[in-house]
């Protein structure tokens, strides 16, 4: 029984939108990821930061589901800015079923448990641009302010069943480069979250990616490339 993560799957089965034609790492990446999901066994827990599959709808995405789920474990997925073939919480809940995919579970307003482990998260959002003596709402930051309800709502969520560590897995760094979000930060602080695992970041960026421990949170990215498209382990 252990707990792994990755981000950024990228996952084009039903899709005409493969990352090879970016080359470098991503070449072969499906069968790179074949190989990584390996490391799966019974009673595993994976959880999957965003932009998981190229489909623009459930139905697209199908065969990249059924290739996860070709894997032992249980799989919680968290939305990325590329997943367009999200849907309301009862729709995806109701696909799954119908398609015979009980294996997975999503990420939204809510939190599960791994062993005493709450685990947290939602998308996140960029919108340091807008930041500025503007008061006006603006859309990214509309987008960025329901983010953050999310966010609070999966860690009241698991504040309620009081576990031993919070985890957040975001698909957007909340902190990268010289940019800190400090709406995020002060909920981890508010809710004691004890890791960050974010993805997004890929290529020559990732060199900006902050890892490490900011404040009482450990980031880490755990996009698919940086992790050469194996799960990581991060707990027993």
């Amino acid at each position: 029984m252990a707990l792994y993560v990755i981000g950024d799957t990228h996952l084009s089965l039903g899709a005409e939108k493969p990352m090879d034609v970016f080359g470098g790492n991503w070449e072969g990446y499906t069968e790179k990821l074949r190989r990584g999901f390996s490391v799966l066994g019974e009673g595993d827990t994976i959880v999957l930061a965003g932009d998981i599959s190229w489909g623009m709808r459930l139905t697209e995405a199908l065969p990249d589901f059924r290739f996860l789920s070709e894997y032992p474990g249980r799989k919680i997925l968290v939305k990325g800015n590329h997943d367009y073939w999200w849907d309301t919480l009862s729709k995806m809940n109701a696909f799954f079923a119908e398609s015979g995919l009980d294996d997975f579970e999503i990420l939204h307003n809510n939190c599960f448990l791994y062993k005493d482990i709450a685990l947290c998260g939602t998308r996140g959002w960029f919108y340091e641009e807008d930041r500025g003596s503007n008061a006006e709402l603006t859309h990214d930051r509309r987008i960025f302010l329901r983010e953050l309800g999310r966010l609070e709502a999966s860690l009241k969520a698991a504040e309620s069943i009081n576990p031993r560590e919070i985890y957040a897995f975001l698909h957007y760094p909340p902190v990268f480069r010289d940019f800190y979000c400090a709406e995020i930060i002060d909920l981890f602080a508010k809710y004691g979250v004890s890791r960050c695992f974010y993805g997004h970041i890929h290529g020559e960026t990732q060199r900006w990616a902050f890892e490490g421990t900011y404040g009482a949170v450990t980031y880490s990215l755990i996009a698919a490339d940086r992790l050469g498209f194996v799960p990581r382990l991060i707990e027993r």
